[in-house]
């Protein structure tokens, strides 16, 4: 089964959940914006993935949940099972982790080459490239927490990943983005896009060519890496 914890409701799984359906993983989500309970049991999650939000990790004041939603994340990360953090939950894993979140220098938000490091292109399964496009929409950033391998860089944000005892992995870019999913953030987000050197304008987030759907493909064979079960059971 793949968990998902979901903070805002205008991003959700995208591609995430074409590839749960075809691998025949049952989904269930907890809507953390509506206060709706974190499960109890965790002996039934196959994955964990939590998403991304406008908010920040330490935004308790504003979003009360952030505080439980960390407490479970601990849980989560000594269970065993595999977790996938985008953006958000990368920032609140890596925090979880002991790492530091803050800041970055520039808002990174577009379409950006990801300069992957070569350590982490030897683990699973080599199911990144040396150099890819992925679609970015961020302010914070994260510190590699110790123990994990760093995923990437991109010219405007020195950390855009990391991956931890081969099973817990964060991305600091998102990679389930469908223009769908795109076109919602520049309708609940567009505040946030200033005239800095790493934002792109409203045309070239959207009409990107076959930029979304190489970064879905991206996805799901990082996830097919991350949950090998779930994708001996596809080919199967």
């Amino acid at each position: 089964m793949l968990h998902c914890l979901q903070h805002v409701p205008f991003e959700d799984l995208g591609t995430i959940r074409h590839w749960a359906e075809r691998r025949g993983l049952e989904t269930r989500t907890t809507h953390l914006f509506e206060n709706e309970c974190l499960p109890v049991n965790l002996e039934d999650i196959d994955l964990l993935v939590v998403l991304g939000g406008p908010m920040g990790v330490s935004d308790l004041k504003q979003h009360p949940w952030l505080l439980e939603e960390k407490r479970f994340l601990r849980r989560a990360l000594k269970a065993g099972f595999p977790v996938l953090g985008i953006c958000l939950g990368a920032q609140l894993l890596a925090e979880c982790l002991g790492a530091q979140v803050t800041r970055n220098p520039v808002r990174e938000i577009g379409w950006f080459e990801v300069h992957g490091d070569s350590a982490f292109q030897k683990r699973l399964n080599g199911s990144l490239s040396n150099r890819y496009f992925a679609f970015h929409w961020h302010g914070d950033t994260f510190q590699i927490p110790d123990g994990a391998i760093p995923v990437g860089s991109t010219d405007g944000c020195a950390n855009q990943g990391f991956l931890w005892k081969e099973r817990v992995l964060g991305l600091q870019f998102h990679l389930e983005t469908t223009p769908t999913l795109a076109s919602n953030l520049l309708t609940h987000c567009a505040d946030e896009m200033d005239d800095g050197p790493y934002v792109q304008n409203k045309a070239d987030l959207i009409d990107a060519g076959d930029r979304f759907q190489s970064a879905n493909l991206r996805m799901h064979t990082l996830l097919d890496a991350l949950v090998p079960g779930a994708a001996k059971t596809f080919h199967n």
